[in-house]
């Protein structure tokens, strides 16, 4: 064909259109080069042109930086996985997954197994969750949590994407209660600072009246974070979204405190404050000029989760004015143990509910509180959190019948009939084991920085279980 027609038919084509080209591949002439394409060295001095297909008018443009919405990208997801961005996302989790099966595959028996399993669950509607999505499964015999923690962190370290950096092993380790003393979360977010202060003490002999009701209740506290530059950079909106956010989500009021450039304190509570609390709350929190207090009082129960919120939506406030806190480069793994076996419940705090599920076992050093002080008992359950996700969690298990019936029946009121085939199986020699369950979309998704998990999955269901590409289930 003439030079003229193969450019004419070229040019008289649709993005997207699928054609094959015949012709002599030759390097670009020199400063042609293009360095951000795999072939940006080469071209093809064409010689025939074969039209396979004329793409249609597209819903969105075929770029990277065309921003569409997760409802369009779901619906016409066959245009969607042409993104190198997808692509990129989906090799990545095929070749963790591949390398998690090897590691796996090498430490297996008939004491072990693993599961990479597709599982539903009735999930609501947040990024990190939806109704289908994929786990890692282990289960073993004789192992303490010990051993299933390592077994995990050497499966990550194998599989880990060689691009991202060398994983280094073993994961920090904190118990429930650190995390929710430090941060407010018992997934905390360790790849910036910010934790909990403790003001208790500086306002034990206050005449302040809201903080000195606070102290005389029940699990009564004052607590704070110090927010970093926050006075400098928080704008009235930003300061009445964090008010808002403490009144509507916690029903507590925030008591706000703005530590000037000279030093000197912008607050309703500063003509409150005494000049020995004034510099013993500075002190304590170690507040600099520019920065900004956050201070809430009442009970730790809503105390510390209104504060590990507030944490995380500072950091985002801070870094949408510029600052830089939480390096998405950074990887920082974090298991959380000793969690309570048992959590009061909702409607009626007298009786107790698991708070991991009926079937993990207690801190040996744990198990005689059973009996007298089950709010009290520690249990063998464990969390994997990364940058604030939690991706995996487990348990060793109860597996003597004894010690199943007597929590089921005496501590959470429980019908043990229901469960009599778990208790006769458990009579019948059960051998000590546990297990953990990691959560791969989530995975993938903080690896690749990707702001849904439905970005690391082919074809991902709606947050009510629709798939808007098939339109199934169409009842």
């Amino acid at each position: 064909e003439s030079a003229n027609n193969l450019k004419a038919a070229l040019c008289g084509l649709a993005v997207e259109s699928v054609v094959k080209v015949t012709g002599t591949v030759r390097k670009r002439p020199a400063g042609q080069e293009n360095k951000l394409m795999p072939t940006g060295e080469i071209e093809i001095l064409a010689q025939n042109l074969e039209v396979f297909n004329i793409c249609r008018k597209l819903p969105f443009e075929m770029k990277e930086f065309v921003k569409k919405s997760e409802a369009l990208r779901m619906q016409y997801r066959y245009l969607a996985l042409r993104s190198s961005q997808m692509q990129k996302n989906l090799r990545l989790r095929s070749q963790l997954v591949m390398k998690m099966r090897e590691y796996l595959c090498n430490v297996h028996g008939v004491d072990r197994y693993f599961q990479i399993a597709r599982c539903y669950r009735d999930e609501g509607s947040k990024p990190d969750r939806q109704p289908e999505f994929t786990q890692v499964d282990i289960e073993m015999s004789f192992v303490d949590q010990a051993g299933i923690m390592a077994l995990v962190e050497g499966m990550l370290q194998f599989s880990w994407p060689a691009e991202k950096g060398p994983l280094q092993v073993p994961f920090q380790v904190m118990t429930y209660n650190e995390a929710m003393r430090d941060y407010g979360v018992d997934k905390p977010d360790t790849r910036f600072n910010m934790k909990l202060i403790d003001l208790s003490e500086v306002f034990s002999s206050t005449k302040i009246e809201f903080l000195r009701s606070a102290l005389s209740q029940s699990e009564g506290s004052i607590q704070a974070i110090c927010v970093p530059s926050g006075a400098k950079h928080f704008t009235g909106k930003d300061l009445d979204v964090l008010k808002q956010t403490a009144k509507a989500q916690f029903g507590q009021e925030l008591s706000l405190v703005l530590v000037r450039d000279d030093g000197t304190l912008k607050s309703p509570l500063k003509k409150l404050l005494s000049v020995p609390e004034t510099e013993n709350l500075l002190s304590r929190a170690e507040a600099k000029p520019g920065d900004l207090l956050l201070i809430a009082a009442g009970s730790l129960r809503v105390v510390l989760p209104l504060l590990g919120n507030l944490r995380l939506q500072c950091a985002q406030l801070l870094e949408s004015h510029g600052l830089s806190l939480r390096d998405p480069s950074a990887f920082h793994f974090l298991w959380v143990v000793d969690f309570p076996l048992f959590l009061p419940k909702e409607d009626n705090p007298e009786e107790l509910d698991s708070a991991h599920h009926p079937f993990t076992a207690p801190r040996t050093e744990d198990t005689d509180l059973l009996l007298s002080e089950p709010h009290k008992v520690r249990g063998q359950h464990y969390d994997l959190v990364l940058n604030g996700c939690e991706i995996g969690g487990g348990s060793i298990r109860i597996h003597k019948a004894s010690l199943q019936l007597h929590v089921l029946k005496n501590i959470l009121k429980e019908d043990p009939s229901l469960l009599s085939h778990l208790l006769e199986a458990l009579d019948s020699g059960a051998p000590p084991h546990g297990g953990i369950a990691l959560g791969l979309d989530r995975l993938v998704s903080v690896v690749v920085g990707a702001s849904s998990i439905r970005d690391v999955i082919a074809f991902p269901k709606s947050f009510r279980g629709h798939d808007l590409m098939s339109h199934a289930p169409d009842t």
